[in-house]
């Protein structure tokens, strides 16, 4: 029988490996860093409707807009690509890997999440340099530290490394040699 339009569409149970306790949390964790980043958006949006009220209706231009958006945007970008790498959403070319048998295909797997865990531990490791550098120094208008515009690197490289050391393990843990994530 064809599938009608109203049909609900089957879903696939939840697989148990990506249920528990530990699954839960890191999920939570990234809902966290998305609803952080969707209010930073947000803060955007309204600092950018001040500046066109002050340079429009109240002919004074707000000049410390810029720079906060700014350091704004570096947060919403790092905190999306930490989310991106716990969710599967971030660029990626699988289709090579995805066509090896299931041995070389789990060990390509993990070779590529070894590679996306030491691009976040030099994120977090230079990020971190780069935020005791900047901490002596003032964002020009606004005049909180500079390490707050770089500190959302050593955070995004934390929770990658955190984020892919969970899958390698859960990998590894059920010796996950199907196609499925």
């Amino acid at each position: 029988m064809p599938l009608e339009i109203n049909d609900p569409q089957p879903v696939a149970a939840p697989r148990p490996d990506q249920t528990g306790p530990v699954a839960k949390a890191l999920d939570g964790l990234a809902a966290l860093c998305m609803m952080v980043a969707g209010v930073m958006l947000i803060i955007i949006i309204v600092v950018f409707g001040w500046l066109v009220w002050g340079r429009y209706v109240l002919n004074d231009t707000p000049t410390w807009v810029e720079q906060l958006s700014l350091i704004l945007v570096v947060w919403i970008t790092f905190l999306g690509a930490a989310v991106g790498v716990h969710r599967g959403t971030h660029l990626s070319v699988d289709f090579i890997r995805e066509g090896f048998s299931p041995v070389p295909r789990f060990v390509a797997r993990i070779l590529a999440d070894l590679i996306v865990f030491s691009f976040g531990a030099i994120m977090a490791w230079q990020g971190w340099t780069l935020v005791s550098a900047g901490m002596g120094r003032a964002v020009p208008m606004l005049g909180v530290s500079e390490a707050w515009r770089v500190a959302a690197l050593p955070v995004s490289g934390v929770l990658i490394i955190i984020f892919v050391s969970a899958r390698i393990t859960r990998m590894v843990a059920n010796r996950n040699l199907t196609t499925e994530d």
